[in-house]
């Protein structure tokens, strides 16, 4: 895998046939406000551009990346060679070779999966609503669910949470904190007040505690820190939160 300087390469312990990589602004051939790397084909940026990039992505992993078509929710698909870019879902998994599962993010949470014994691997779209779901189950549950339905056990799964909008940067209203408080009382800690009724949240700790009562705990990557925060590296990632008009960046992991 030869990616341009500046994508992630993330640092977890995954079974030896499986690869991932998250990209940054950095490689592509958009122009200003999506310069440079932007993979998001629906925010208003030069049709031959996105092709050109996601042409340096696949070109770069070696894989195909399959791009879904992300609506916030927590339906998750299952992926071949022959699933068209576009196949609306939050989630994906596959058992299939060099199928990249793709999430495009520009503040929201991008997870990956791998199951220990190499054989699955999936992605999530976490978004404060699909993190949410209804009635305890969102779009990390729908996703460990697809995975053990394709073999993986839960508590074989190793997650990446990649970049995403830090605390500090988002505030929300009080019906975000009612959502994940509904059916977890415990994930008040991660939501301190900001004044007016709103509050800042801590999406990626959001996260980790889904997947932690999941049964899965190796978790790696985003630990909160403002270096993962794309509202505070304008210069590396994009932000929808921060500029409202925003590429986007990918996360994507693939068997070999």
């Amino acid at each position: 895998m030869d990616t341009p300087a500046g994508w992630i390469t993330p640092d977890w312990p995954a079974p030896t046939n499986v690869r991932a990589v998250c990209t940054t602004r950095a490689g592509g051939s958009s122009a200003a406000p999506y310069d440079t790397l932007n993979l998001g084909d629906h925010v208003g940026d030069m049709p031959q551009a996105v092709a050109t990039n996601r042409k340096i992505l696949h070109e770069a992993i070696a894989a195909r990346p399959l791009f879904l078509k992300q609506v916030h929710g927590r339906y998750t698909v299952t992926l071949d060679a022959d699933t068209p870019d576009g196949t609306e879902a939050d989630g994906c998994v596959t058992t299939a070779s060099h199928v990249a599962c793709t999430m495009m993010v520009a503040d929201c949470l991008p997870v990956l999966f791998a199951a220990e014994d190499g054989l699955a691997v999936g992605a999530a779209h976490a978004g404060w609503r699909g993190l949410a779901g209804e009635g305890g189950q969102g779009i990390l549950e729908s996703t460990a669910e697809c995975l053990r339905r394709e073999g993986a056990r839960e508590t074989g799964l190793l997650a990446w949470l990649g970049p995403c909008i830090g605390r500090e940067a988002f505030e929300v209203g009080p019906e975000v904190k009612a959502a994940f408080l509904a059916h977890d009382s415990g994930a008040r800690d991660l939501f301190e007040p900001h004044g007016n009724g709103k509050w800042l949240a801590d999406l990626q700790g959001l996260a980790r505690r889904r997947l932690q009562a999941l049964g899965i705990t190796r978790i790696y990557g985003n630990d909160g820190s403002r270096e993962w925060c794309t509202v505070s590296n304008p210069s590396r990632f994009f932000s929808h939160r921060r500029d409202r008009v925003s590429g986007r960046f990918a996360a994507s992991v693939w068997r070999v």
